[in-house]
């Protein structure tokens, strides 16, 4: 082999070796932007996640003041119950009361017939 056919043998092994070089070089090129079209869609992710967890937060404080509200509402209900009952024992005994008095007037009534006398209407 002379030196021609040598360097002909390395011309085509340089041009051959650049052609690998090319090709190799888009795949590279390629996987790089894959590379960045994944960290884009990571960073989308977690701020995501972020605005995930601050309404997650937002959902967490409002339950816990819903839960407050029922308790205040509840002990109003029960204040309102116990002072309905209160109520009710109290007009029951005026009730009572007042029957009592009329039930004692009416005796009384009774009992003198000539001092009280009830008419009725034409």
């Amino acid at each position: 082999m002379d030196e021609k056919e040598k360097k002909e043998i390395e011309e085509i092994f340089k041009h051959h070796i650049g052609i690998l070089s090319e090709d190799f070089q888009e795949k590279l090129d390629i996987v790089v932007e894959g590379h960045q079209l994944l960290n884009g869609k990571i960073d989308r992710l977690q701020e995501g996640q972020i605005d995930l967890t601050k309404r997650v937060d937002n959902i967490e404080l409002i339950t816990l003041r819903l839960e407050q509200r029922q308790e205040k509402f509840d002990q109003r209900q029960s204040n309102l119950e116990q002072e309905i009952k209160k109520t009710r024992e109290d007009l029951n005994h005026k009730i009572d009361a007042v029957a009592a008095d009329l039930t004692a007037h009416r005796r009384d009534t009774e009992a003198h017939p000539s001092v009280y006398k009830v008419k009725e209407g034409k």
